[in-house]
């Protein structure tokens, strides 16, 4: 089936001599033209489909190929600022419930959900039921800007200095709209923070709140952070772009620096094209004067001009919260209830029980955070004893254990052709188990990954976790690579390597013995 006809979206950008076999896939089509030919690409079949087709061009729509489950594909979605709605849950919930014993969703570390099982005739029905309930997977994968995140308590938040959900929508619009970009170099993720622990530095593009001049009397706005992320190659926190913005400015400066991007990104090297290396080549102060030329060409140039110099200082000095409990929010007689979601996997079951919870006790509204659980928002008082005693709750809990609360997983082997070891049911067992045999003092953050992509950040929890390989009596087994000192408080900073990596059936042991070492966990008696 040729799909070769050229997408005015998709211009090249080097010399076709240049074009890896991605690039060249790109430049040739783009993905988003599929979406009104679903119906007959799913008639046909995935295996009638071109290698471009079933791996490139259909993550242009959300639509994932998985080589581990052949013939049964991922959605991802894009819910901005990790808001859903109890109708669009339900209508999630059908999609995975109709999967059978294939179907399943994960939150994932951009509040998002990822839905698996599906089958490519699944794919025209889908984005049809989820458009008519205003849901969209549209550029959700690949070469695109993912999910833009924010605060998970915006809008409720007695602490917020910033409300994110307008400006997290108001982002999405203009990068999905018809200016913005169709083919990046390589992923892109951006975030908005509204509040004192909005640890956003893993992101290639971040406005934390800050203070105009960095005096705490000035105008509160936002300054402006480049360059995260994490890869097999490269691990790096984003750094300061010395300016300032207010929000009604950050729609079209992200613009201009995604289409600086798309325009200036090096093509050659997969392995080194995500944003912070075209910052290294062009140096911090002329890679600012470019998007500030190209946020001229959006917004106009007295407006580029009039954009404030900043020393990067901002208002975000702790580590994130754990969501999780009863909680009052900023209007009077509501509560936020937080839920923990085990390794963020969900059935279809249990979406629709969240649904109906949501409907009843509260206004209907969900919301996923980066550490991959739920809350339930708008939960007057005298609803609170009643939505506790829900079963629902004894699967996933007010009050989870200081390990569990804490812990975030990559999908694992199950799913992913390049994990090394079945990360959330290994996560789970190992959590589990620590808690069974310790008491902690505080809640301490892990971080699983199956592989060294680092889609689970291990770089980013007080432990983190890596699959990976190790002899044991002769023959290779799973093993985990362990890192410890990771921080996203006042004073962020990257976990290293402890050890060589761990055989699984030892991880446990390994594990205990560092809680109780740096972490000032006691064991229980009689365990």
């Amino acid at each position: 089936m040729p799909l070769s006809q050229s997408s005015p979206e998709a211009t090249p950008l080097v010399a076709s001599s240049k074009r890896s076999k991605v690039e060249q896939a790109k430049a040739d089509f783009c993905g988003l033209a599929l979406e009104p030919r679903l119906a007959e690409l799913g008639q046909a079949g995935w295996e009638s489909l071109d290698e471009a087709t079933l791996t490139i061009h259909l993550k242009w729509l959300g639509i994932f190929f998985r080589p581990v489950t052949p013939g049964r594909f991922m959605v991802r979605l894009r819910l901005p600022n990790g808001l859903i709605q109890a109708d669009q849950l339900d209508v999630l919930a059908e999609a995975v419930d109709r999967c059978g014993d294939h179907g399943s969703a994960d939150i994932t570390t951009r509040q998002n959900l990822q839905l698996r099982g599906l089958l490519l005739e699944d794919m025209g029905p889908l984005v049809t039921a989820m458009a008519a309930v205003g849901l969209t997977s549209r550029q959700s994968g690949h070469d695109n800007p993912r999910n833009v995140t924010g605060n998970p308590l915006a809008g409720i938040d007695p602490e917020e200095f910033v409300d994110t959900r307008p400006l997290v929508d108001a982002i999405q619009d203009v990068l999905l709209g018809p200016e913005g970009p169709k083919n990046l170099p390589r992923k892109f993720n951006v975030a908005v923070g509204g509040a004192p622990d909005s640890f956003l530095l893993h992101n290639d593009l971040a406005f934390l709140p800050a203070h105009r001049d960095g005096d705490q009397s000035a105008e509160l706005g936002f300054t402006v952070l480049v360059g995260g992320f994490f890869s097999a190659q490269r691990n790096t926190l984003a750094i300061p772009l010395g300016l300032w913005l207010r929000g009604d400015q950050l729609p079209e400066f992200s613009l201009a620096v995604l289409r600086h991007y798309e325009r200036q990104g090096d093509r050659s090297n997969r392995n080194k094209t995500r944003l912070m290396y075209l910052i290294d080549a062009l140096g911090i102060e002329r890679y600012r004067n470019e998007v500030l030329d190209t946020y001229g060409e959006f917004a106009g140039a007295a407006a580029a001009a009039a954009v404030s110099r900043h020393d990067g200082s901002h208002l975000v000095d702790r580590a994130p919260r754990d969501i999780c409990g009863v909680h009052a929010q900023r209007q009077d007689g509501l509560h936020w209830v937080g839920l923990h979601v085990p390794m963020g996997r969900l059935e279809a079951s249990g979406m629709a029980l969240l649904s109906r919870l949501a409907r009843i006790y509260g206004s209907g509204q969900l919301r996923f955070s980066e550490s991959q659980n739920v809350l339930i928002c708008d939960v007057p008082g005298e609803r609170l004893e009643a939505l506790l005693a829900e079963p629902l709750l004894q699967r996933f809990r007010v009050e989870p254990g200081p390990l569990e609360a804490e812990a975030v997983s990559c999908t694992g082997n199950r799913y992913c052709s390049f994990a090394l070891i079945p990360t959330k049911s290994t996560a789970q067992a190992v959590v589990e188990e620590l808690e069974r045999r310790l008491e902690l003092p505080q809640a301490v953050r892990t971080h699983w990954t199956g592989c060294p992509n680092a889609c689970g950040q291990p770089y980013m929890g007080e432990i983190g976790l890596m699959g990976a390989k190790a002899r044991l009596d002769g023959q290779m087994v799973e093993a985990a690579k362990i890192f410890l000192g990771g921080s996203m408080a006042a004073e962020p900073r990257l976990g290293e390597l402890h050890d060589k990596p761990i055989p699984l059936s030892q991880l446990s042991d390994v594990l205990e013995t560092l809680l109780v070492e740096r972490f000032g966990a006691r064991r229980r008696p009689g365990v």
